[in-house]
């Protein structure tokens, strides 16, 4: 059975191209795109500016193109609705797993021959956001003028009650494990002392600073600053580039700083970094200062994860079900988790809201500066991650 391949790497049959499928529009269509392959990539030019948005709708656009030529024989603009509910089974379950489905644990590379387009079968609110993604992207080129109608508007509408919550973090006391994990990781080598520092800060920056990944993996230590107010209190602070390309300045409390300090020194870096330094916030074990890739902080997050779950898991089944929830967790998790345990801890919604980047902050007015020195001091004193001593 052929492997599957990227689809950027996979020669599509002439009558899978799209070029006569049949829910093209007739109209004229406001893209060059006479394929679907092209038009998925007008779409997707629409999200250049916003690499992580970019990553997460090209996977699904791919999983489905590639579906399409493989598995249903059908170009991606002949698909019914019918054909769309047999993509969401599919979704829950990719089989065959030896086409589908990627064997080793550690994500290859896409010119690999181990890469697949699944890690395994999806969640169901994996499925619903797989789904959504292709909901949109089908509205767009129907908006285009690309197809003539949208084959998942059929789809069941749930009404919504109320606004919804994440489930996707990690309470406290299995978040204390995770934390016991990576502190108790072996330091007998050069190798594994720079790893179990690297685990420390990776997650004091994704706990403590809420950061995303995509704002770790452009960041520098540059960004980090000081500054007085008015009653001569210094405190630091860590300007990063966030969603959108918008500038946004997180409480550097006085713990992360430590952090900060303790893996610089391991590096044999300055304590504190440079106003114009260009040092990744994160810098690989191997490699230089090259910047780590987005996948690669996904797999030091994922490993830990892992290696809590087994932890747990040999204590005896008591613990399965803690387990299983610290395994599914991913990096964006623990940005729920600071989230939460930030509003665990009482601090003001709006201090979330602005630690975490979902409004704009002006630093110009003395009343917002004012606002600012307030939501460090209530950030530094009721969130922390609580490391045991170096």
């Amino acid at each position: 059975m052929n492997a599957v391949a990227p689809i950027d790497q996979t020669l599509i049959p002439q009558h899978l191209t799209g070029q006569d499928g049949h829910n093209r529009s007739h109209a004229r269509s406001q893209v060059a795109a006479n394929d679907d392959r092209s038009a998925v990539l007008a779409w997707l030019a629409r999200y250049v500016d916003t690499p992580a948005t970019l990553a997460s709708y090209r996977k699904e656009a791919e999983r489905l193109l590639l579906w399409c030529v493989h598995q249903r024989g059908l170009a991606m603009s002949s698909l019914t609705h019918e054909d769309l509910l047999l993509y969401e089974r599919f979704l829950s379950n990719p089989q065959p797993a030896e086409r589908w489905v990627m064997t080793v644990r550690q994500r290859p590379g896409r010119d690999s021959p181990h890469w697949r387009p699944f890690a395994g079968p999806l969640s169901s609110t994996s499925q619903r956001h797989a789904l959504s993604i292709i909901n949109a992207m089908f509205s767009w080129l129907v908006e285009a003028g690309y197809l003539a109608g949208n084959p998942l508007s059929l789809g069941r509408r749930t009404r919504r009650v109320g606004p919804r919550q994440t489930n996707r973090f990690l309470p406290h006391e299995h978040w204390d494990e995770v934390k016991a994990t990576i502190q108790a990781m072996p330091t007998d080598s050069a190798r594994e002392q720079a790893h179990a520092m690297r685990c420390r800060w990776l997650f004091s920056l994704l706990y403590v600073g809420g950061l995303r990944v995509s704002e770790i993996t452009s960041g520098c230590m540059g960004g980090f600053y000081s500054q007085r107010d008015r009653a001569g209190v210094e405190r630091w602070w860590l300007e990063i580039i966030g969603k959108g390309d918008k500038p946004r300045i997180v409480p550097a409390t006085a713990e992360l700083m430590a952090e900060l300090m303790a893996y610089r020194k391991a590096y044999g870096l300055p304590a504190l970094p440079g106003h114009s330094e260009n040092t990744p916030l994160v810098l690989p074990i191997i490699g230089g200062t090259k910047p780590m890739a987005r996948s690669a902080i996904h797999e030091v997050v994922k490993g830990v994860m892992r290696s809590t779950a087994d932890r747990l898991r040999a204590q005896g089944s008591d613990w399965d079900g803690a387990a299983a929830q610290i395994e599914a967790a991913s990096t964006h998790w623990l940005r729920h988790t600071a989230g939460t345990h930030m509003t665990d801890a009482g601090l003001d919604v709006k201090t979330v809201r602005d630690n975490f980047g979902h409004a704009t902050i002006s630093t110009t007015s003395i009343y917002v500066h004012s606002e600012d020195d307030a939501r460090h001091d209530a950030t530094q004193a009721a969130h922390r991650i609580k490391w045991d001593s170096v």
